[in-house]
């Protein structure tokens, strides 16, 4: 499962690996009221997120690492936000992984500086939807479960090749 946190929206996507193939099993957003105290948002957050994890039973949680823009009252709000869907992680017994937006960026667009379009559009093409997610939120959650996916197949291939070089005496 991906997340792209947010106090007033926060992305989720989950998404399936197998035999090098990816695809979407679910993505959206959570949605808090700007009218609503602050505390009573990250809670409607937890609980959503607790919901999710428990409905998808995913493997791990992948969270889009904190940029620290210009916009430090912003970053103060994903920070609090990316630490309640921490948590709900914690509480499943789910391992959490971050990744930067460059690093996500990377891994589904070949370049660390792609727009939020050209992410949205790739999301589309790899998971072989009808067209690019229509929320730039969804995208990106599901841009960085994919980035998630990316790693740890590489990492099961690498400590596969690893595992094979030591049965013949090589060493890796």
């Amino acid at each position: 499962m991906g997340i792209d946190p947010g106090v007033a929206s926060t992305g989720y996507g989950v998404v399936r690996f197998d035999g090098g193939r990816v695809a979407a099993l679910d993505g959206g957003v959570i949605e808090t009221p700007a009218a609503l105290e602050p505390g009573r948002r990250l809670v409607r957050i937890h609980e959503a997120v607790t919901e999710l994890l428990r409905r998808h039973e995913p493997d791990a949680v992948a969270l889009e690492d904190l940029y620290f823009g210009k916009n430090v009252r912003s970053a103060v709000g994903v920070g609090q936000a990316r630490g309640v869907v921490m948590l709900a992680a914690a509480q499943a017994g789910l391992p959490c992984f971050d990744y930067t937006p460059q690093a996500v960026k990377m891994s589904v667009c070949g370049t660390g500086g792609a727009s939020k379009e050209q992410v949205q559009r790739m999301v589309g093409a790899l998971l072989g939807l009808d067209g690019p997610p229509s929320s730039d939120h969804a995208a990106d959650a599901l841009a960085v479960a994919i980035c998630h996916a990316n790693r740890a197949a590489f990492e099961v291939a690498a400590a596969g090749a690893a595992r094979d070089a030591r049965t013949v005496g090589v060493t890796p």
